[in-house]
């Protein structure tokens, strides 16, 4: 048995080092394609893990809420950048009244913008964050110097701003931020509070980001009365499933919603959103998977033409073995066995090339700041090995079943 595989196995070896570059043009299909299926399932498993870690990072017993609805597996369209205004500061006071969400412990409302910031000589484009003064009870953010805005400069629309560390050190470079003032969208704000290095949280960089109060920024900086998002602390992981519950109960009250399949929001434990994430990232990352693996067509293609040149070129080959009692099921052995061997090849390459791109996109994404980890799962080498020797066997099987059907006299006559 192990006969019938070694000496086809030495006849490709043997037909491939016979015209290398042919060869090799041939192989590059497979390479390519293998490369890609290992590229895509890499980078699409560590940016899952990503974003999953950074969601995690807000905190475990967070609730979300965003205006607009949505189904149970996806998101609402204030995700991809609706304008939706159903949710309001009164909807965060509903909430954290007790005797509507008992296990509530804290709420933070947020809004966002872009403004350019300036200080002197220093000036460019920034994110800012408008949260409500519980913010720090919400999310486990710490002060390196200074404060935070108390509930009575939130409410008086007071102009005080905490900054992130990076933000802080690109406006005042070679001094101290505290009690500085600086412009935002041509607005004064003095600074009082400077946060502790972070990185990555959600989807946001805690560092570059400056933050003022919510109705500072709602009434003042912006002009709306809406919430673009707001977050609830729930005091423990075992009370988290009442606390949603609890929540849409006390928001459609607020909204006078009788059927809940009118709401005009959406509710999700962090549990939820990691879930969410997972599914529609899956989704994407098979996706380009598929996209990637049309490439090895166009590989198995080549494979095909090099073995069908390789038939032509070896009848009286095939005759005289024939000839000498070989039946077709030997000759499509032989054939089939040198086009998966030429794919094997292709596949193991690619492979390599394939962990060898992820790694280097690796060192250069954690290069820019990102906890981006190197994931090779077992999985997408099975993927890959099981692909290539598929793709073999289907492109392989016509031209192993030409070679099989060759007449002993006529490939004897053959020049």
């Amino acid at each position: 048995m192990l006969h019938e595989f070694s000496v086809p196995i030495k006849i490709s070896y043997k037909n491939l080092m016979a015209a290398k570059f042919r060869s090799f043009l041939t192989v590059l299909g497979i390479i390519i394609g293998i490369a890609s299926v290992i590229i895509v399932m890499a980078v699409g498993a560590s940016a899952q893990q990503l974003i999953i870690g950074q969601v995690e990072g807000i905190g475990s017993n967070l609730v979300g809420i965003l205006p607009g609805a949505s189904d149970e597996d996806g998101p609402p369209a204030s995700v991809f950048g609706a304008i939706i205004t159903t949710l309001k500061i009164s909807d965060i006071n509903a909430i954290m009244q007790k005797k509507n969400v008992p296990n509530a412990v804290a709420g933070c409302g947020y809004v966002t913008g872009v403004g350019t910031a300036e200080y002197k000589s220093n000036s460019f484009q920034s994110n800012f964050h408008g949260v409500s003064a519980s913010f720090l009870d919400v999310e486990s953010n710490k002060l390196k110097s200074g404060r935070f805005f108390t509930h009575e400069e939130d409410a008086g629309l007071v102009r005080v701003a905490v900054l992130g560390s990076k933000r802080a050190a690109d406006l005042f470079p070679n001094e101290d931020p505290l009690g500085k003032v600086f412009s935002l969208k041509d607005v004064n704000f003095v600074v009082i509070g400077v946060f502790d290095d972070k990185g990555m949280s959600g989807l946001s960089n805690i560092d570059e980001m400056i933050y003022i109060p919510l109705q500072t920024a709602q009434k003042i900086m912006l002009g709306i009365d809406y919430l673009n998002f707001a977050r609830i602390r729930i005091d423990s992981l075992e009370n988290m499933d009442r606390a949603v519950e609890d929540i849409k109960y006390t928001l459609r009250i607020n909204h006078r919603i009788n059927d809940p399949s009118n709401d005009d929001f959406s509710v999700r434990s962090t549990a939820q959103v990691i879930e969410t994430i997972t599914n529609v990232t899956n989704i994407l990352k098979y996706f380009l998977v598929g996209i990637a693996a049309i490439s090895l067509l166009v590989g198995g293609i080549g494979i095909m033409n090099i073995m069908l040149i390789s038939v032509n070129q070896r009848i009286r080959e095939v005759g005289l073995r024939k000839a000498l009692g070989a039946r077709g099921a030997h000759i499509i052995m032989q054939f089939l066995v040198e086009s998966i061997f030429i794919t094997a090849i292709g596949g193991f390459l690619g492979i390599l090339l394939g962990i060898l791109i992820s790694f280097l996109a690796s060192v250069v994404i954690n290069s820019f700041g990102y906890s981006w980890e190197f994931i090779i799962s077992p999985g997408s080498i099975l993927v890959a090995t099981s692909i290539s020797v598929v793709i073999g066997v289907i492109f392989g099987l016509y031209p192993a079943r030409k070679a099989s059907r060759i007449s002993p006299i006529e490939a004897l006559r053959y020049e």
